[in-house]
């Protein structure tokens, strides 16, 4: 009985990748080539946002377009700065708190794949020197929600969160360059140009929506540090998101950027969501040439 091996083609013309002909062949394909997913993309920069407003202010202000990847709904686009670009994707979280941050963390760095991501919105002031329309932009998280519950009450164990230092190089390098508080201007729908700071400060991050200004979590955070200038929801699921990253490790860094809408107290509403969803995308639009972490990822 005769036999045949090799490859036939009667016409037409054919094309073979990533294969082997012949008795005994194999192909081997690298691990880190297995695992990265056939449609990733490549960004130098990750954003989440969680509110609407939030996202619109970041597309605005960052000039970004829609697209959707696998039925998820992102934004994409390019920062020119001196000698290249700087790509960005944003997704928006499905909704508010820690676990749905950890997903939209694992859909970025699925489908982007970005050096640094970084949450940006806004959150709530906790300090008499933050103000309504400031900005906190920290490397730094205190994640205020681990606790024991005993006969005589909760007891809270917050836990610190800290960015990888070359995080941290690059925040202090954007308040070296500006001066700590940094000023930014902002022109009113009436023409009038009013300032507002920039800080560099901890977060704190729970799950819950804060509206007293005496409350137990509050007095909880003045007591853990008094460098905690603002309170949030989602900071903590993004550093949970980091750590737990599967290896090899793609994200190498994270930071948070707020604007605050509130004092976390009584007087909570949404009047000032606007202006601080923008003002945080403005600083967040100075800070990514600070953030830019150059790769040999060129996929």
């Amino acid at each position: 009985m005769d036999s045949n091996s090799g490859i036939a083609n009667y016409g037409g013309s054919m094309e073979v990748s990533q294969s082997a002909v012949g008795h005994g062949a194999t192909v081997n394909i690298s691990a880190d080539r297995e695992k990265k997913s056939p449609h990733a993309r490549r960004a130098d920069i990750g954003v989440i946002t969680v509110l609407g407003k939030e996202t619109n202010a970041v597309r605005d202000v960052l000039g970004l377009r829609r697209v959707q990847i696998g039925g998820l709904p992102f934004s994409e686009g390019s920062l020119g700065v001196q000698g290249g670009a700087i790509r960005v994707a944003a997704i928006q979280a499905l909704s508010q708190g820690q676990r749905s941050t950890v997903t939209a963390f694992g859909h970025l760095q699925r489908h982007y794949r970005p050096a640094v991501v970084v949450l940006t919105g806004i959150g709530g002031s906790i300090d008499k020197n933050v103000s309504i329309g400031d900005v906190v932009v920290t490397p730094r998280v205190v994640y205020y929600d681990l606790r024991k519950e005993t006969s005589k009450g909760s007891q809270r164990r917050g836990e610190g969160r800290e960015a990888p230092a070359v995080i941290g190089h690059a925040i202090n390098s954007f308040f070296s360059d500006r001066g700590e508080p940094a000023i930014f201007p902002a022109t009113e729908n009436t023409g009038v140009t009013r300032d507002y700071r920039v800080h560099s400060g901890l977060i704190g991050s729970g799950d819950a929506v804060i509206a007293d200004a005496e409350s137990e979590i509050i007095r909880y955070l003045r007591t853990f540090s008094d460098k905690i200038l603002a309170v949030d929801m989602e900071a903590g699921g993004l550093t949970q998101a980091f750590l737990e990253q599967d290896e090899p490790q793609t994200v190498h860094g994270w930071a948070v950027v707020r604007g605050i809408s509130d004092s976390a107290n009584s007087a909570k509403n949404d009047d000032y969501h606007d202006i601080a969803a923008r003002h945080a995308a403005t600083v967040l639009h100075s800070l990514l040439p600070y953030l830019h972490l150059p790769t040999t990822d060129t996929t």
